[in-house]
């Protein structure tokens, strides 16, 4: 096999060439020898374009024990045993003062909760299942949003800007963590599937003053791109670019 060593543009070096020969029978093949040339960013992304389109079968085929992982992670859950389309329903144990009960509440409760009022657009029912320093992750955000106050801000006006026919339904809910709810849903347009609305989203729950509260929510929704086998080319591009010069990625 011979070896070939592309030096990067800003490299003034040169290619050395050695004659050697394999046996009496063969003739002499050149042998370029590897020259150590300082990597920049664009030699080690087409480095990295070229090795992940040579390994795309390969990465194909490891992807599958990948994915019977996380299956088998995801049977872990525990979840509600019905399999049809849940809607969101309120707790019907109250206090003296006519308020939902949220201490005797469970966890997966309080997150069915949330969603009734989001889809009543009732933010006042809302305020008080989630903790004053929450922190919620939408993941289509570049940030947090990290505060009760930011949180009902973000969703007022998320509630000001689609109408009151676009409503959560939720799929199916874990009910066996008193601390952690795990929930997969998506959206309907009066009745009818909304394109491109299914979600998952995680809750961490605590309790504190008497009160069951949300601390940690992380949302991830369904794109609308969907780029399919090549988003496996891009990861493996990226790692094997990280593993070769991990200085990239301070």
């Amino acid at each position: 096999m011979v070896l070939i060593t592309i030096p990067s543009a800003s490299s003034s070096s040169s290619l050395l060439v050695s004659q050697h020969r394999k046996s009496n029978s063969l003739p002499l093949l050149p042998v370029f020898t590897p020259i150590k040339v300082k990597p920049t960013l664009a030699a080690a992304a087409a480095a990295a374009a070229a090795a992940a389109a040579n390994t795309c079968a390969m990465d194909y085929f490891s992807t599958v024990g990948i994915v019977t992982e996380r299956i088998r992670r995801i049977r872990r859950w525990a979840v509600s045993p019905s399999s049809d389309n849940q809607t969101v329903v309120t707790v019907t144990t109250t206090a003296e003062d006519g308020s939902p009960s949220i201490s005797n509440t469970a966890s997966s409760e309080v997150v069915r909760n949330f969603y009734d009022g989001i889809n009543r657009r009732d933010l006042a029912s809302v305020h008080d299942l989630i903790a004053h320093n929450c922190v919620y992750e939408d993941l289509i955000f570049p940030r947090p949003f990290i505060g009760r106050k930011a949180i009902l801000e973000f969703f007022q006006k998320f509630i000001e800007s689609i109408s009151m026919d676009l409503q959560f339904v939720i799929d199916d809910i874990s009910n066996e963590d008193s601390s952690a709810v795990g929930v997969t849903w998506h959206l309907e347009w009066k009745g009818k599937p909304f394109p491109f609305s299914k979600g998952c989203s995680f809750y961490r729950l605590d309790a504190a003053n008497g009160k069951r509260q949300i601390v940690y929510a992380r949302d991830c929704v369904e794109p609308a791109i969907k780029p399919g086998e090549m988003a496996l080319v891009a990861i493996r591009g990226v790692t094997w670019l990280l593993q070769k010069f991990p200085q990239l990625a301070d």
